[in-house]
Order: structure tokens, then sequence, then C-alpha cells
């Protein structure tokens, strides 16, 4: 694998854009700030460079990435639109709601990226700077978070140095990332939605504009990214629902559960899911026997908070 001295680059600098596209055009993996988490971006048409997400972060074949492209005209040269899925474009997007969508005949993106499924994971993101490289490069960029697999998913471009440093090229620096979660994954067949991974736009919300119910996945085969059973984890090992910490713990509060931080003392979900990963890299730095979380409401956007914990908390194979 290829060695790098890893360049950090403000995305308000003049030719940082410009810097982006000419690496991936190279096809090499550049950094990008999203409104969720950052990316680690590759020609999502260029099968060696999409390789190289997987061999970087560690992948398992089988775990599809996300297809980011500039907008929904982009999106159409690669995957079926349904009427119910272009009103969820046209009212989401952009923004932080990934669909998967059957793929078009001879799309042209890389085969990994679907990890042989016949479907496409599509996300045009909030983030102009995003937007802007891959309008300019003119082709979708294969980005799934800029970590090791399995690991907490990175929200400013330190966290991105700290872990892939020395293996990619350039890291855009977009500053710390406004949602703080990944977006969600939203599958659209026959006119049906399925909720194949939480995020902070809900089923609720979802329903509210397309007057359509979201149903839950109902088997364990992995149709899009996120779903392995244990996902977004730091080192140390998890513990869920806890009032107080026990010895050599971190307690990570929310509410009236203080904690040593507080994910939000206002117990407000929305700035819990923005600090989550953020709080569980710091508590991680601290080398605990273990990070304690307190219990976090199990709706609206605490659906996917508490989807992130329990992946996190689940039983690891490292």
């Amino acid at each position: 694998m290829a060695t790098f001295k890893t360049q950090v680059v403000s995305e308000r600098q003049d030719g940082a854009v410009l810097l982006a596209v000419e690496e991936l055009a190279r096809g090499n993996l550049v950094a990008i700030p999203t409104e969720t988490v950052y990316g680690l971006a590759a020609d999502a048409t260029e099968l060696g460079a999409v390789q190289q997400i997987y061999a970087v972060k560690g992948r398992p074949s089988t775990n599809p990435l996300i297809c980011h492209v500039a907008d929904i005209d982009m999106a159409k040269k690669y995957v079926e639109i349904s009427p119910l899925a272009e009103q969820l474009m046209q009212h989401f997007w952009p923004g932080p709601l990934t669909l998967v969508l059957p793929s078009l005949p001879g799309f042209g993106i890389a085969s990994p990226v679907s990890a042989g499924l016949t479907t496409l994971a599509v996300r045009c993101p909030e983030s102009e700077t995003a937007r802007l490289i891959i309008a300019k490069l003119g082709k979708p960029l294969a980005a799934p978070s800029a970590n090791p697999s399995g690991k907490l998913s990175p929200t400013s471009a330190n966290d991105v140095l700290a872990e892939l440093g020395g293996q990619i090229p350039l890291i855009v620096d977009g500053g710390d990332t406004q949602v703080g979660i990944e977006s969600a994954i939203i599958g659209v067949t026959d006119e049906k939605l399925t909720l194949l991974r939480p995020g902070s736009i809900t089923a609720d919300d979802i329903t509210a504009v397309v007057h359509t119910p979201v149903f839950d996945r109902n088997s364990n085969q992995i149709t899009a990214p996120g779903q392995l059973a244990s996902h977004y984890a730091p080192t140390a090992k998890v513990r869920l629902n806890a009032h107080s910490a026990e010895a050599g713990e971190i307690l990570i509060g929310f509410g009236e559960v203080a904690g040593d931080m507080n994910l939000s003392a206002s117990s407000k979900l929305e700035e819990a899911a923005h600090n989550l990963f953020k709080f569980m890299r710091k508590a991680d730095l601290m080398s605990p026997s273990c990070i304690a979380i307190a219990p976090i409401p199990n709706h609206g956007v605490g659906i996917a908070i508490n989807d992130r914990l329990h992946r996190a908390a689940a039983p690891r194979n490292r």
C-alpha cells in the first residue's frame, strides 16, 4: 500500500477544490467534509480507486458504499428513479438522506461499490464543498466514512489525520461536521420504503412528506452500509444505559445524568447526535476500562443514536 505525506487544506483555501479534484482524477483517495461525517472519497467509476477504499479502511468486500452525486440529474445517470424516489430527492436533497435504488444496466460504477448487489446507494450531500468537488470531477464519488472499518466515524479533519495520516494524500478540512452521525438510508422498491439505517432524517420525517409508511428491514442480509453487527466502535468496551460510572469507566451523560461529559445537558437529541462520536473519541483517548453511556430516548433522532450505540457495544472480532 502506498504511503503519503498527508496534506491538510482548508476548504476555504483558494484552490482546495481543484487540488482535491486533481488527486481524485489521478486515482487517489481524498478525505472530504460532509454535513454528516468525513468521507473517504474515490472516483466511483474507477475500479482501482474504489479498491483502495476497501484496502485503506480494511472494509469487508460485502459491505457496499454510498455513491455521492452533485445533484438529481447526476443520479439519473446511474439509478432508476421512481416518482416516489424523486419526491424524496426533491424534498431532502441536498442533505443526509441516502436512497438505495435499482442500478441502471451498464451504468459504469465500479462493481465493488455495490458489493455484488443490483442496487446502488446514492446521496447528494449538503456540503457545498463536497458537491463542488463532485461537479468539477464530473463523476460520482464513492465515499464511506474516513476511518478504519468498524471504528468511530470521524467528525473533524484531525480525526481523519489521526486514523489515516500517511495512507492518503489529502484531507480537505471543513471544520466539525454539522450532523455528526451518518445519513439515514432508505430502500425504495416497488413504491415501498424500507429503513435500512436510521439517521437524523427520521422515518416520521419521510412519511410526513410523502404520506407513505416506512417499514423496518426484516432481513439480516447486508443491503446497505452501516448494517454490520459491530460498527462505530471505540477501542474501549461500551456499556449502555448507565446512570453512574463504575471503577475505571468514563461516563458520557445525557440530560440529568451529568457524566464526565454530557451529550446534551438540555436533553436535545440533535445536539447529542452532533456530539456522539466526538465525545466517544475523547473518552476513548483517556484509555478507560469501559465507556459508559447514559440512556438515550428511543424516538426521533434518538433511534439513530441508539442504533450506533448498540453496534458500538456489540461483541467484536478484533
